[in-house]
C-alpha cells in the first residue's frame, strides 16, 4: 500500500511538473515540430516519432502478453480474444460475412492504433516537455518532444488514405468491378412494374445520381482526416488553453473512444455499402449477382 501511494505521488508530482511548462493559455501549434530536419522537405516530426514509438509500443505489448496462442488461453490471451470478439460482434454485421476475413484486421488495427493516439495527449509530458528558452524568466516551449500522431493532419490524412486504398481495394475483390458500377450507375428500378417512357428516364437520373455520389466517395479522405484531425487537436488545444484542468480528462477520454469508433465504423460501413448486400433482392438481380452465388 505504501509503495502505491509513492508511485502515485510521483505520477502527481510528475503531471504538476510538466504542466506548468506550458504558459497559461498557450494553445497547440497547428504544424507538428520538426525533431530532426534532413532538408528538401523532408522532416522527423514529434507526431511521426509518437506514431513509430507507440506502435512499437502495441507491438511489444501484445508479443509479450500473448506470445504463442493457446488452445486454453492464459488471462492476458483471455483478455485479447475478449476484445477481439466484441469487435468482430461489431463490424461483420456492417461488413458482411463475405468480406470481413480481409476487413477484419485493417479495422482492429485501425481502431486500437486510433484509440491509443487519441489518448496520448493526456499522459503526463505530451506537448509540454521539450526544447526552448526563457522569456523574461518564463520557459518558452518551442520544439514539444511528443505530439499524438492524430494532432497532426498530415497523420489523419495518411490513415485516411490507407482506408481509402484499403476499401477499393476490398470491394473490387469481393464485390468485382460490375457490381460496383451497377451500384454506382445502374438503374434500380424493376423494369417489369415500371412503364417503358419512364424507365430511360429513370435510367439517366440514375447516372446523375452515380456521378454524384463518385464525388462523395472522392471526398472521403478528406472528411475522414479532417474529422479526426479537428477533434483530436481541438481537445489538444483545450487542455493546454485551460492549463489542464482535470475534469477536462474525462471528456477527452470520451472524445478520444468516440472517434476512433467513429472512423473505423465508417470505414466499415463504407466497404459494407458495397460488399454486404449479396442477398438483398435490390442487388439479386444486379450484375453483380450472378458472379457471387
Amino acid at each position: 500500500m505504501h509503495t502505491v501511494k509513492k508511485l502515485l505521488g510521483l505520477i502527481a508530482a510528475l503531471f504538476f511538473a510538466t504542466t506548468s511548462f506550458a504558459s497559461e493559455g498557450e494553445g497547440v501549434a497547428p504544424a507538428a515540430a520538426k525533431l530532426v530536419d534532413f532538408g528538401h522537405g523532408w522532416a522527423i516530426t514529434n507526431s511521426m516519432a509518437t506514431g513509430w514509438a507507440v506502435s512499437a509500443l502495441l507491438i511489444g505489448l501484445v508479443l509479450l502478453t500473448v506470445r504463442k496462442p493457446q488452445v486454453l488461453p492464459t488471462k492476458s490471451q483471455a483478455v485479447f480474444e475478449s476484445v477481439l470478439e466484441a469487435l468482430r460482434d461489431l463490424f461483420e454485421p456492417i461488413v458482411g460475412k463475405r468480406a470481413f476475413p480481409a476487413a477484419f484486421p485493417l479495422l482492429v488495427t485501425f481502431f486500437v492504433f486510433i484509440l491509443i493516439q487519441n489518448w496520448m495527449g493526456l499522459l503526463p509530458g505530451v506537448g509540454t516537455v521539450g526544447w526552448g528558452h526563457e522569456v523574461d524568466g518564463r520557459f518558452h516551449l518551442t520544439t514539444p518532444w511528443i505530439r499524438p500522431f492524430t494532432a497532426d493532419f498530415n497523420s489523419t490524412i495518411a490513415l485516411a488514405l490507407v482506408s481509402f486504398g484499403a476499401y477499393l481495394i476490398i470491394i473490387f475483390k469481393y464485390a468485382g468491378p460490375k457490381l460496383v458500377l451497377w451500384d454506382l450507375f445502374g438503374n434500380k428500378a424493376d423494369k417489369k412494374e415500371t412503364p417503358a417512357w419512364l424507365y430511360p428516364f429513370l435510367s439517366l437520373v440514375f447516372l446523375v445520381v452515380g456521378c454524384i455520389e463518385v464525388f462523395s466517395i472522392a471526398i472521403r479522405p478528406f472528411t475522414l482526416s479532417v474529422r479526426l484531425f479537428g477533434n483530436v487537436f481541438g481537445g489538444e488545444n483545450l487542455l493546454h488553453g485551460t492549463g489542464f484542468l482535470f475534469i477536462f480528462y474525462f471528456m477527452e477520454l470520451l472524445v478520444g473512444l468516440i472517434q476512433a469508433t467513429v472512423f473505423t465504423l465508417l470505414t466499415s460501413v463504407y466497404i459494407g455499402l458495397i460488399c454486404n448486400h449479396g442477398d438483398d433482392h435490390d442487388h439479386a438481380e444486379g450484375p453483380g449477382a450472378e458472379a457471387h452465388p
